[in-house]
């Protein structure tokens, strides 16, 4: 599977982080305990945040800081919901919070760039975390946000800076996964896996756990490890049931093991409860990869509709639309959104998408080097191999070809339910 989708959680831990001390600050002593449910609790405490805010900003009109955190709070809401209708709210709660304190308001600013993160404006979350730096010059969030930024810009030794300043400042769950994030790209998996353990013994709540378990899980499936991946998201999922990412973890590992029927009934009621874009993608290639070719193209339809909703919302994810347009089979828009998404950013992830969608439009020269900028970074990303493999033997360098295409299978197998049989079939013919 294809592992853009870990900044788009990533690039939220640092509102998730500063929604928490907000909730602190505005919480009542009345409050009822959490339930024990990692998302339970993050529902429960995003509301808390939120009815809060509301409340005080009823008796205190003017509080630009109760307006900063009940913006904040919006964009966490949405991430939690998958609803990006709190992002138009979001927006006007951390504009509202700027009118009434223009100058040095740090946490408004913060907002607004965990807010353009999760939107994909990643120059705009640039900027505004920078303008939260000058005035919070010594708080780890901002590091957060401006790190997630610049990674997706493709400013990789200023993005880890910033991850070791936030290290530096508070070394807890959010500076850690990031740094695991920064080890997985450089291809130093270990080093990853190490940075996340980390994170799961900073945790502090059961949401925490969850982060750090699913995404230990996802470190072992990307590279290969089924019993480790399984092992992982199941621990998780005695702490949370109904955690979605967790139980995409659980019908992505059934697939691999070939308990298909499993794993369409997975990713069936995980769409039914969170329609997101990565798992109506997901659950499409699996019904695909199974014959059921109408299917796979409802949940196509569906998924172009949620990007719609999204656009409307302010959010612009040209890497998304390249990739699910490529899988759709229509080259040309997979061009156009992967050039516009290059002229944006230089991430190897739009590297990766942009020589893709240029092979399938026949220009596998120019393919090529793309690819290669992808995988000049080291990391053992399995997508990245099977295309410059398969870019390779469209060029007729049929060595080197199977070499990538050998290597995108000893990194995981199990990496597409589509692209990976693929891989295997033209790995055979070139031996």
């Amino acid at each position: 599977m294809n592992r853009r989708k870990i900044i788009a959680v990533l690039a939220i831990t640092a509102g998730a982080a500063l929604l928490a001390t907000t909730a602190t600050a505005l919480s009542r002593g009345d409050d009822p305990a959490p339930p024990a449910s990692g998302a339970a609790v993050a529902r429960s405490d995003v509301q808390r945040t939120i009815s809060a805010a509301q409340e005080r900003l009823r008796r205190v009109p003017e509080d630009a800081t109760t307006w900063a955190s009940l913006g904040s709070a919006y964009v966490e809401q949405a991430r939690i919901t998958g609803d990006p209708t709190y992002y138009g709210k979001a927006q006007g709660a951390l504009e509202t919070s700027l009118r009434h304190k223009p100058d040095g308001n740090g946490p408004a600013h913060l907002g607004l760039g965990a807010l353009a993160n999760a939107r994909h404006d990643f120059a705009a979350a640039r900027d505004q975390a920078e303008l939260a730096r000058a005035a919070l010059p010594d708080t780890a969030e901002v590091y957060g946000v401006l790190a997630d930024a610049l990674t997706q810009l493709g400013k990789t030794d200023e993005a880890r800076a910033a991850v070791q300043r936030m290290l530096d400042l508070e070394p807890g769950v959010p500076a850690f996964t990031r740094a695991a994030y920064d080890f997985e790209q450089r291809g130093e998996v270990d080093s990853a896996r190490q940075a996340l353990v980390r994170a799961l013994e900073a945790s502090s709540s059961p949401a925490d756990a969850l982060f750090c378990r699913y995404h230990l899980g996802e470190l072992a499936f990307d590279n290969g490890d089924l019993d480790e991946a399984s092992a992982q998201y199941e621990q998780g999922l005695l702490v949370d049931p109904l955690d979605p990412a967790l139980l995409q973890g659980r019908a992505k590992v059934a697939a691999a093991r070939g308990k298909t029927a499993d794993a369409l009934s997975g990713y069936a009621d995980l769409v039914a409860r969170v329609p997101s874009p990565q798992y109506l993608h997901e659950y499409a290639l699996l019904l695909r990869a199974s014959g059921r070719t109408d299917d796979a193209t409802r949940q196509f339809d569906l998924l172009a509709q949620q990007e719609r909703l999204l656009a409307a919302a302010g959010s612009t994810d040209e890497l998304a639309a390249s990739v699910a347009a490529a899988d759709r089979g229509d080259a040309a828009s997979a061009l156009a959104a992967a050039q516009r998404e290059w002229n944006r950013r230089q991430n190897p992830l739009v590297a990766d998408a942009l020589s893709w969608a240029l092979h399938l439009a026949g220009r596998d020269a120019e393919a090529l080097g793309y690819a290669d900028r992808a995988a000049t970074t080291g990391w053992r990303n399995a997508t990245f191999a099977y295309h410059r493999g398969m870019i390779l033997r469209a060029l007729g360098r049929t060595t080197e070809a199977a070499d990538a295409l050998g290597t995108a299978l000893r990194t995981n197998p199990h990496f597409s339910p589509v692209d990976a049989p693929a891989a295997r079939t033209t790995l055979d013919g070139l031996r």
